[in-house]
């Protein structure tokens, strides 16, 4: 298969491309190296990528519109996973415009490649923040999503909309998955765990928000990754729900789902940093901080669709996932990281 991935140096994408490569597909994979967080790591994942004889780079902004629609006729794609969006909640405080370029100018512009160049299937990345104020647990897809607290999570909700419209008008089989808390090697610094680690590390307090009473339903990213290849060839199909009835989030007016990708354990903050201790063999300073905006006390997913779907539902342990983290976070600051 040739397949686009969007964000191919970024945490997620890096580890998809991966993965599809050792399983011996070409991938192209689109990365706009914004400077969000520390360039040295995005370029260190593409010249792992780079290794691979079936991999191609190519680097431009998914905005610019035309570069994107050149790269279209070079370079068409049969499936395309689009994973490049400007992330982070409460950076979409501070650079709100950001988020209206990247995950909503560029996401019309891949699916306009997807809808040229009649793809397979067409895969986007969502968040669980689109719940927001959903206050039914477990977060099952077929809910309600209609108050985002952020603007992050409201480009995700359009995006979702959006990519329903095209699945609609053009019969595009479209899979959005709802991703929630994404940890793992390689993570992104801007990421609670990176963070953590990385000042327990040098002795500096960590900040702990909403007094350590959230609750996160992590999910490790060979767990994620895993699930996403599973739900790669199984293109939604109108009319062909999967599962008991009212389960399957598919679309009655063209073949788009959406699907949670976590294991329905959430684990509170407090525990968590337990955990980071542990692995590090240090303890933390704990900076006490109240409940920072846009945050929401809980995340709790379904897997029910997912597993119905693949027959397969993430599990890797916190303990497990944090040590892999850990060793990989002093191995890349030693320089052996790879």
């Amino acid at each position: 298969m040739h397949i686009w991935v969007t964000g191919s140096a970024g945490f997620i994408g890096f580890h998809l491309a991966r993965r599809l490569l050792d399983q011996g597909h070409f991938v192209t994979g689109l990365d706009g190296f914004t400077p969000y967080y520390d360039l040295r790591l995005k370029e260190a994942r593409h010249a792992l990528l780079a290794r691979s004889n079936g991999f191609r780079e190519r680097r431009l902004m998914l905005e610019d519109a035309q570069a994107v629609a050149r790269l279209a006729e070079e370079d068409p794609p049969s499936i395309i996973v689009h994973l490049a969006a400007q992330a982070g909640v409460r950076y979409s405080l501070e650079n709100p415009r950001a988020y209206v370029d990247a995950n909503l100018t560029g996401l019309f512009n891949i699916m306009e490649v997807a809808r040229l160049a009649t793809v397979q299937h067409f895969l986007f990345a969502s968040t669980s923040s689109v719940y927001g104020a959903n206050a039914s647990m477990p977060f099952r897809e077929t809910d309600r999503a209609d108050h985002p607290m952020t603007l992050y999570a409201a480009t995700k909700k359009a995006g979702e909309g959006m990519a329903h419209s095209y699945a609609h008008l053009w019969q595009i089989p479209t899979t959005c998955f709802r991703f929630f808390t994404v940890y793992g090697p390689w993570g992104r610094p801007d990421m609670a765990l990176f963070k953590f680690v990385d000042a327990i590390e040098a002795g500096r307090p960590i900040e702990v928000y909403g007094e350590g009473a959230m609750e996160r339903d992590f999910t490790y990213v060979d767990d994620l990754i895993e699930a996403i290849v599973r739900l790669m060839p199984l293109m939604p199909v109108t009319g062909q729900p999967a599962g008991p009835e009212g389960l399957d989030s598919l679309s009655p007016a063209g073949p788009h789902r959406v699907v949670n990708i976590a294991g329905g354990q959430p684990i509170g903050l407090l525990p968590f940093i337990d955990t980071v201790e542990a692995a590090l063999g240090k303890a933390a300073i704990r900076q006490m901080l109240p409940m920072q905006k846009g945050d929401v006390p809980r995340t709790f997913a379904s897997a029910e669709l997912l597993e119905a779907l693949t027959g397969y539902r993430p599990s890797t342990s916190v303990e497990t996932g944090v040590r892999a983290f850990v060793q990989w976070y002093r191995d890349w600051k030693g320089g052996a990281a790879g």
